[in-house]
């Protein structure tokens, strides 16, 4: 390695800390007509100024400005401008944009206020991070990077839902901390690899009375806007009734919310007499250790005792029955540490005989508990979001109803939950319109497609309109490509009988790449040879070809409980063409609107005391980012 000869010391500039000269060795004097990086040995031309050298460092050695960055006194008597001055970076510059388009997604993505970008350990973070970049303000954050984000991300939005056949929309109303109404609308779709998608479409301040012709007007605007009003809608809601004249104002297929269903039948079962009765001594006890610091000291230490988790009790929340559930487990699980801690003298002067608990008021809550366990559970599974739930509603429906039945055997209190809970399911989902949409979902999942829970005349019912829609999907689609000649040869493909493909038992069981190049090249090779029109196809009507997809489908092993039906249909959709598209036209639909009341906590942590002011357009723009923004780490 060559020697360095550091700079003559009238070159003053403190770039010079880090380049040097070579020696020409066949001269034998320094060469001063090209500069070497004294790190990465990196070699310039010099022309007499220091400008490729500072842009070297800037760019390959950023580490090193902050020795650079000492000022230097000149004769003059003024300080010359440090290296870190000159290469701050301009807001236009690439590396500057992504910075602040980070920050955007960060104040988005992590519910954070916009006046984040303006504290004082957020600026030094960034400053130790990369100190050529300026931090734009709060202002330009809110009126054009989260602006310029939401529209970048609903632009891919609007275009992965445009190549969708249906679409389910999920509605739901909220009013916020500041008194503002909004209406969130959620959609969930199901792509061309049989993915299930959920997002956030639009959260709009609605002050008008929630009529349901003004609901409906609201559900027609999202669907222009968006561009999917021909996309089938299908509408999810609660059991208000301005939600089913919204739905039938706007001619969508109306989903009532499973679990808003099972959280009527619920709160009924609560409010009898003996439940209503427990949950109330319950809540005094819980109210109490969560307001006396010494109760609460002394339950903790009970806890250690009696070896129990380290639980806080849980209080209820009147909406919501599985809150009360939830407060009634969590005190039967603590109640040998709760009922030690009001015994103990520190608690007992300060508690009311009120808080005295007997035996059978603890084998009441026991009881309840195991009443209420199969609501619980089966909400729990319908709030999914991941995978398909419609499907369930129909057996799981059924199987409570079975499970609700009274058996004299039991307890009076069980028997009394179960009788108002049957009573209550019995009621619902009776219409012709929502029995034959729920049954065409659950024939459409090869886990129920057996559909036991239904006579035998009604599963040959679900199957038959199930093949007489799929066929005249077919016969649309037929029309549509007779409108484009170009598309003539997938026709003439799907009318023709051929050998079909083996059902795929193994989720795994793809067709291989090396097949699928195999297969073009032949046809590449002997196309014309042995062509199409040298084959006389058999053609068959979309309904013959419906119905022997069917009987195929059926005669198919069933698929395990534990295995995704959606995956199944993507390894089998060349086997079934027809039904591989009903799958996608009624899977894709959810069993409750938990995606659109998930916002309203999401909204909590944006519209909060502190930013009450934004307005609904920033409210929109930030829970529709939370949502949807897709940060790639």
């Amino acid at each position: 390695m060559d020697k360095l000869h550091p700079a003559p010391s009238n070159l003053k500039s403190t770039v010079w800390q880090h380049f040097g000269f070579c020696e020409d060795k066949e001269k034998g004097v320094v060469d001063k007509s090209h500069t070497v990086c004294k790190v990465c040995r990196a070699k310039f031309k010099y022309f007499g100024n220091t400008t490729n050298m500072k842009k070297h460092i800037t760019r390959f050695h950023s580490e090193l400005q902050e020795r650079t960055s000492v000022p230097i006194a000149s004769s003059a008597g003024f300080t010359q401008r440090t290296l870190e001055q000159v290469a701050k970076l301009p807001s236009n510059s690439e590396k500057a944009k992504r910075i602040t388009r980070s920050v955007a997604g960060f104040i988005a993505k992590d519910l954070r206020p916009y006046c984040v970008v303006e504290n004082e350990g957020f600026r030094s973070m960034l400053q130790v991070l990369e100190p050529r970049y300026s931090v734009p303000s709060r202002r330009y954050f809110s009126d054009t990077a989260i602006p310029a984000l939401y529209r970048e991300t609903k632009a891919q939005i609007l275009e992965s839902i445009s190549n969708t056949y249906r679409i389910a929309i999920t509605c739901d109303a909220w009013t916020s901390i500041s008194t503002d109404s909004y209406v969130t609308i959620t959609a969930l779709y199901i792509t061309d690899e049989f993915k299930l998608t959920a997002c956030v479409l639009q959260t709009r301040a609605m002050n008008e009375s929630h009529t349901g012709t003004n609901v409906a007007e609201l559900l027609q605007s999202v669907a222009n806007e968006w561009k999917i009003a021909n996309k089938n809608l299908v509408l999810v809601t609660d059991n208000a009734s301005n939600m089913a004249i919204a739905a039938q104002l706007s001619k969508f297929p109306h989903v009532r919310c499973y679990a808003h269903t099972l959280n009527l039948a619920s709160q009924r079962a609560l409010k009898l007499p003996a439940v209503s009765r427990l949950l109330g001594r319950v809540r005094r006890i819980v109210t109490f250790f969560h307001r006396s610091t010494t109760a609460k000291h002394q339950l903790e230490e009970k806890q250690k005792q009696l070896n129990l988790p380290s639980h806080k009790l849980k209080s209820d929340v009147i909406t919501r029955w599985n809150s009360a559930y939830e407060m009634l487990e969590r005190f039967i699980e603590q109640q040998p540490a709760v009922c030690a801690a009001l015994l103990s003298p520190e608690v007992r002067k300060g508690a009311s005989e009120i808080f005295s608990l007997t035996e059978s008021d603890i084998s009441c809550a026991e009881d309840v508990v195991n009443a209420l366990k199969p609501m619980k559970d089966a909400t729990l599974l319908m709030s999914e979001e991941s995978s398909p739930t419609a499907c369930l509603i129909a057996p799981l429906h059924a199987k409570l109803i079975q499970d609700m039945k009274e058996n004299t055997e039991e307890k009076t209190v069980i028997r009394e939950i179960k009788r108002v809970i049957s009573e209550d399911l019995s009621r619902r989902y009776t219409t012709v319109q929502e029995t034959n949409l729920l049954h065409k979902c659950a024939s459409l999942d090869p886990r129920f497609k057996a559909l036991p829970f239904l006579s035998k005349e009604k599963r040959e019912e679900a199957y038959k309109t199930v093949t007489t829609e799929a066929s005249s999907l077919q016969e649309e689609d037929k029309a549509k490509e007779q409108e484009n000649p170009e598309d003539s040869t997938v026709t003439e493909a799907s009318n023709s009988v051929s050998p079909q493909p083996k059902v795929a038992e193994n989720q795994d069981d793809r067709p291989s790449t090396s097949t699928g190049r195999a297969s073009s090249l032949l046809q590449c090779l002997l196309g014309q040879t042995f062509s199409d029109a040298s084959v006389t196809p058999h053609h068959q009507s979309a309904h013959a070809i419906a119905e022997e997809e069917m009987t195929r489908y059926l005669g198919s092993p069933p698929l395990s409980l534990s295995e995704d039906p959606l995956n199944w249909w993507h390894v089998n959709k060349v086997s079934f063409p027809l039904l591989s598209k009903m799958a996608k036209r009624y899977l894709c639909i959810p069993a409750t609107s938990v995606s659109a009341e998930r916002v309203f906590s999401t909204a909590g942590d944006i519209v909060t005391a502190q930013r009450s002011t934004l307005t609904p357009e920033h409210v929109d723009q930030l829970l529709f980012l939370h949502k949807n923004l897709n940060l790639a780490i």
